[in-house]
């Protein structure tokens, strides 16, 4: 039986992401669903999660924080290759930079910065939160079976700007175009939460479970 690991460094609750993954690993066969910050088990795990709610600064000092953390993230996803799932700003913090209360360096695994969202009418509020539509900007096998029309929940102010458009694999609107999820090789992010994304969602993570890169 595979191991995800839910990377657990302070930022937020993580009970419904664990709930939503147990869930839809149910329907997968089966996985043993880990919330942890221990840098051993991440290391090993077969799948990697990195949620994270709040600011890029503060999410990323968070992850600095757990002694040995960066670098068992950068072993096990970019020279192991296994199939990593960014969660919001978990998806960000790939970039190479996030420009939110000033200027902060991301892991840097997918180019692109990490900026405001400024919505083109004044009725928009910032942040961008509730239920909105995603529009696929190509074809991926962590987003098969969401077709146009898949509604999935966002809470955020800022969003991912890919330099490499081929690297965005979906879109929603807020006054604006907002990526709503990114891929490269065995790297894949979504801004919205999928545990709070209903059928949506769960469709997601069950495809990610058994997404092979």
């Amino acid at each position: 039986m595979q191991t995800i690991a839910i990377v657990d460094y302070g930022s937020g609750n993580l009970r419904s992401a664990a709930k939503a993954f147990e869930r839809a690993a149910a329907d997968e066969g089966g996985a043993d669903i880990v919330v942890t910050d221990d840098v051993e088990a991440i290391r090993t795990a077969d799948r990697i999660v990195l949620p994270g709610v709040g600011a890029f600064a503060d999410c990323r000092a968070g992850v600095l924080a757990v002694p040995g953390l960066r670098e068992a993230l950068e072993e096990a996803v970019i020279q192991g290759g296994k199939p990593f799932l960014g969660i919001c700003v978990g998806m960000q913090l790939m970039a190479t930079t996030g420009r939110e209360h000033g200027e902060h360096e991301g892991f840097g695994w997918i180019d692109g910065t990490v900026d405001a969202v400024r919505p083109d009418r004044p009725e928009l509020k910032i942040p961008h939160m509730g239920w909105n539509e995603l529009r696929l900007t190509g074809d991926h096998p962590v987003l098969a079976g969401l077709n146009g029309g898949t509604h999935c929940y966002f809470v955020h102010s800022f969003a991912f700007q890919a330099r490499d458009p081929h690297h965005v694999r979906a879109v929603t609107d807020h006054g604006a175009e907002i990526t709503a999820a990114v891929s490269r090789d065995n790297l894949f992010g979504v801004q919205f939460h999928p545990e709070k994304s209903q059928a949506g969602g769960l469709r997601l993570i069950g495809n990610f479970l058994k997404w092979a890169p």
